[in-house]
């Protein structure tokens, strides 16, 4: 009889027929619970706090971008018309004592700097900064600078800096900043307090607010939503991938699920269907609110008491290559991580380990990992980097044995110690944990503090250890629950290290795995900006239904459309037992995905399903494993460009306006689109952009435009690009065994054009793009980068 966890066992609690009579009174007090989200737009409409408003230009030199704002001071009150009483803002007077030292309309430093032809940087102060400017773990190099000004114009009351792909204005009295593109057109600016003459709905513009409870500041950069605009972006968001009419809070929250609104990883990025994108550089609570309160504004509430924004111009591959130049670039993770992952909640033994290895083999299923979860330790789920002596006879032997099989072995972990653990008295001995404000511990458990170089280095040195053993992969789990009242040795609280700790943790554990192995590859669910250069992260826990499967690939989208080229889910959903229909369709949907893992509540072994459906998840996994030679170079040319794999449609075709609207496909790399079947249904209605496609499992030609689509062998729509040519390989039962030396590439072509494709050999890591040509009635290769050393076999998708 398997062991049933803990984990289980709460759920059963939670969703018991028990519960029901635990309601909360309706006239209740608010209640917060630990680690709940943080949503900082209640303090931009609290009646006891004071705002203070962007007014003008105090000052400003055009030499070197660097100036005054000068902020008028304002209340709420209240009007009452017609049984209708709004809230609005007014000017007062200062309220300190003595009134001659403070000002009541303070002037404060602003700042513009040009840092590339394309990406411009915004700083604004609330008051003093006394802390001298620190290196940011979100930025590539620590640090970013200005490279050069763009050409400066002084224009009537206000001054222009234009560049090669647009202009800043920025506006004296009222003071605005207003970006343009390169066509001249208004594509955003800030609001100033003027604008709420045109509208009866009170709008709070650019400003920040002084709390009177503890004169805590926070920054609301407020700027204009045109009437089309859309929304994409802010990490791995799993509601409507068009952000536009919805309030955003980016806190990472341990989401229990993908069918809500918060986020395992957040990300303060966003880009604009009108030819912009924003980073907000900070990692204190932010809530973003897209034109859900006042349709015409995006009201970006930062809890920092200073601005540090971050605009891009372009369309959105141009802006996302702008974004991850200046946060980072995804690395190329080891080609046996583009395998299948073969895991559950969990394997609990050498035996049950070495046995799924059998079958994954006997059964011939193509597969290169086998994950151990939360019970590879003597008591499931307590964490303490030792395999269990009771069930596990020769760990590094049976690691040694699964690679000579062809597979890497990857081990779960988290950063929590509870206090039954034997590591639990070491950790607080060395003070390696997140203390609270009496120098206790914030929660029961003990929180690895990452901001101290002490804890990484004794983090290392454990998962270092299991490394050299063999492991190939470590699975990051957890990393949202950062106590948000704790100090930590940083000497910050953690308003403002909660939402780092994902980068801290991610960054901790992949910079010893390359160490280790020379490879880029952990398994991470939280991340935050720049945790993009620590590949890979998943999808966190999927209800195993078609909700479940459909909120996913929306995260996945607006994960891709956040910097990151890399990103899996649990194929089949983690919360319960899959249905064999929807486990076929999520299977093709993870094949056809960055990284392909089963995991979840078990079974989660193809074997454990009906025969036919062993033969289907075979089929499906084949066909992955022969497309290896075009999902690693696709790979290759994402890393390069910070594009995603799986990515919205949009990023390729901008100019199509249909592709901005759908959020249910996704192209698959530059020359494949996909679109899953979220029911059990024989096929789907499929939007196909600009070009015509071939139906890569019937060779069906479509035009662009709206089609219904009906799927192949595997349960899934697959379609190419008509000019490409897609590389294939012979089929392998690992990526380990895969003959490089010879690839077939099928040209999926009309008439007489050319075919043109992405190779990308692993022993070397170099893309090239290669052409093929027709000559008569076959293709050839017009020049092979490769001097002989691949054996090419040229097909026509119709020969398939």
């Amino acid at each position: 009889m398997k062991k049933l966890s803990f984990f289980y066992l709460l759920l059963f609690c939670i969703s018991s027929n028990s519960m029901v009579n635990a309601q909360i009174p309706p006239d209740a007090p608010p209640v917060y619970l630990v680690n709940e989200v943080v949503d900082i737009s209640g303090d931009f409409r609290d009646f006891s706090n004071t705002y203070y408003l962007a007014d003008s230009l105090g000052s400003f030199d055009p030499a070197t971008g660097q100036g005054t704002v000068v902020y008028r001071r304002y209340e709420y009150f209240t009007r009452q018309a017609f049984n209708n009483i709004l809230a609005g803002l007014k000017p007062v007077q200062a309220n300190e004592f003595p009134g001659r030292e403070y000002a009541a309309s303070p002037v404060l430093p602003f700042s513009i700097e040009f840092i590339s032809p394309r990406t411009i940087r915004i700083r604004t102060h609330t008051g003093l900064q006394a802390v001298p400017e620190e290196e940011s773990l979100m930025l590539v190099n620590g640090r970013v600078s200005a490279t050069t000004m763009w050409p400066y114009t002084k224009i009537p009351g206000g001054h222009r800096y234009k560049g090669a792909y647009g202009s800043v204005l920025i506006r004296e009295n009222p003071w605005r900043i207003e970006f343009y593109n390169a066509s001249g057109e208004l594509i955003t600016r800030t609001v100033h307090r003027v604008d709420n003459d045109s509208t009866y709905t009170p709008l709070l513009p650019f400003s920040y607010v002084r709390r009177a409870s503890d004169y805590s500041r926070s920054i609301a950069a407020v700027f204009s939503l045109g009437p089309l605009e859309k929304i994409f972006g802010c990490g791995e968001s799993f509601t409507g991938l068009n952000k536009r009419g919805q309030k955003v809070v980016l806190f990472a929250d341990d989401a229990n699920g993908v069918e809500n609104e918060t986020m395992y990883k957040p990300i303060p990025f966003f880009l604009s269907s009108n030819g912009y994108g924003m980073f907000m550089h900070t990692s204190t609570p932010i809530t973003c609110d897209f034109g859900k309160y006042y349709s015409g504004a995006a009201s970006l509430m930062i809890g920092d008491d200073k601005l540090d924004l971050f605009v891009f111009l372009g369309k959105p591959a141009e802006i996302l290559d702008e974004y991850t130049t200046l946060t980072g670039k995804s690395p190329m993770p080891p080609l046996w991580s583009f395998g299948f992952w073969q895991s559950r909640i969990t394997y609990f033994s050498e035996t049950e380990g070495r046995a799924i290895a059998s079958n994954l083999r006997k059964h011939r299923i193509p597969s290169d990992v086998i994950h151990f979860d939360t019970g590879w330790f003597e008591e499931d789920w307590r964490c303490d980097y030792r395999f269990s002596p009771s069930r596990f006879d020769d760990p590094a032997g049976m690691i040694a044995d699964l690679k000579k099989q062809g597979f890497h072995t990857c081990l779960w972990q988290l950063p929590y110690f509870v206090p039954k653990n034997r590591l639990f008295p070491e950790l607080i001995e060395k003070d390696l944990v997140v203390r609270d404000r009496s120098g206790n511990l914030p929660y029961e458990d003990a929180v690895l503090d990452f901001s101290n170089p002490e804890t990484v280095e004794w983090y290392q040195e454990k998962i270092g250890d299991l490394l050299k053993m063999g492991v190939g992969a470590i699975k990051v789990d957890f990393g949202e629950a950062a106590p948000l009242n704790g100090i930590y040795h940083s000497g910050r609280s953690g308003f403002y290290e909660h939402n780092l700790y994902p980068l801290r943790y991610n960054k901790a554990a992949a910079d010893i795995t390359r160490t280790v192995n020379d490879e880029n590859v952990i398994w991470a669910r939280s991340a935050w900006a720049g945790s993009q250069r620590y590949p890979l992260h998943w999808g966190g826990d999927a209800a195993a239904t078609d909700v479940g499967m459909a909120a996913e690939l929306r995260g996945g989208l607006s994960f891709g459309l956040s910097g990151f080229t890399f990103w899996s889910h649990d194929m089949g959903g983690f919360t319960a037992t899959t249905p064999e229909n929807l486990y076929r369709r999520w299977a093709a949907f993870g094949a056809f995905s960055s990284h392909a893992r089963s995991h979840g509540t078990p079974p989660k072994e193809a074997w454990e399903y009906s025969k036919e459906f062993l033969d289907y998840f075979r089929l499906t996994m084949e066909t992955r494993y022969r497309l290896i030679p075009y999902i690693y170079a696709q790979a290759k040319d994402c890393s390069l460009k910070g594009l995603p794999i799986v990515r919205a449609l949009f990023l390729d075709y901008p100019d199509d306006p249909g592709s901005w609207l759908i959020e249910d496909q996704y192209l698959f790399g530059s020359d494949m689109l996909v679109a899953p079947l979220f029911s059990n249904t024989p096929g789907r209605p499929v939007y196909l952009p600009d070009t015509h496609w071939i139906d890569y499992q019937t060779g069906r030609r479509y035009a662009p435009g709206w089609h219904y689509i009906e799927k192949g062998e595997i349960d899934i729509i697959l379609l190419v690009k008509e000019g490409a040519l897609i590389p294939h390989i012979k089929l392998a039962q690992s990526t380990m065994h895969m003959d490089w030396s010879a690839l077939d590439l099928v040209v999926y072509t009309v008439d007489e054009q050319p075919a043109k494709g992405l190779i990308c050999l692993p022993e070397n890591n170099v893309l090239h793009e290669i052409t093929l040509q027709k000559t008569g009635k076959n293709y050839r290769l017009a020049k092979d980068p490769f001097d002989g050393k691949v054996s090419w076999s040229i097909k026509h998708f119709e020969k398939l």
